[in-house]
């Protein structure tokens, strides 16, 4: 299991968050359909969550749809909502039983409403969970803000919160994700290196991770090298280090300018 070093034992790895991506070249190359080969990565999701809470992670973020994955063929689309019903009813119990609490953010108002109810009652099935898994399902990270920036505005409106006191703090208890703290540690698999619209609010000052394998083959070792590399960096948050203490900030990239 991964052993902190002290360098970053001061910001311990607690919330991760996968962009859980090649999904369909991993099946393209095994000759399979493409939803086969999301299938293949529902099964990975087993693994990461085990190996996850055995690393003391009390909170996992994977991004499952994007709002832009709509635009994908018709056939794979109803594949993948398809699957998403197949694996909240086959996984609620077994989540449940495992401590895990199932949150679904993203825009439900394209789901059908058997789809809704069925979240809702996985939700509601695994509320006692201490560990949390957020499934991001129609999701995008300016769609978060924009929604969040609507929250607020009809708070003024109604007279319950003042313009005056919205600030980085207030913001973030309106997102989707319920003001949670933000992941430590963002994977993205298959060797893409771009966040692609997500979590656009909350990733300011994660660390990133691209794994060269697809998601299919990302497995409890995979995860483990990539926590690995968190605990050998250096976390700074826009600040100096302890061996340049007259070091000036570089206002415009949050940095010190001899980082």
């Amino acid at each position: 299991m991964v052993d902190p070093t002290p360098l970053t034992s001061m910001y311990p790895l607690r919330h991760i968050a996968i962009i859980m991506d090649g999904n369909n070249r991993w099946a393209k190359q095994r000759g399979l359909t493409g939803i086969a080969g999301h299938e293949a990565g529902v099964e990975r999701i087993r693994d990461v969550l085990a190996t996850a809470q055995k690393a003391h992670i009390d909170t996992m973020t994977l991004f499952a749809f994007s709002s832009e994955n709509w635009k994908r063929p018709e056939l794979e689309v109803r594949g993948l909502m398809s699957l998403f019903s197949s694996y909240l009813k086959q996984e609620a119990k077994t989540l449940r039983d495992d401590g895990v609490r199932l949150k679904v953010v993203g825009n439900r108002s394209h789901f059908s409403d058997r789809l809704k109810r069925l979240i809702s009652d996985t939700e509601t099935k695994t509320a006692s969970g201490k560990f949390t898994l957020y499934l991001c399902v129609d999701y995008g990270g300016r769609w978060d803000i924009a929604k969040t920036a609507q929250k607020l505005a009809s708070e003024v409106q109604m007279g319950r919160v003042r313009s005056s006191d919205i600030d980085e703090d207030l913001f973030g208890k309106y997102l989707q994700q319920d003001g949670i703290p933000d992941p430590d540690l963002c994977i993205r698999t298959a060797g893409e290196q771009r966040i692609s619209n997500f979590l656009l609010w909350q990733l300011a000052y994660t660390e990133l991770y691209f794994a060269d394998c697809y998601w299919p083959d990302f497995d409890a070792n995979a995860l483990e090298l990539a926590m690995t590399e968190y605990y050998r960096r250096q976390r700074r948050f826009g600040l100096r280090t302890d061996d340049e203490p007259d070091a000036e900030l570089d206002h415009d990239r949050g940095e010190s300018v001899h980082a």
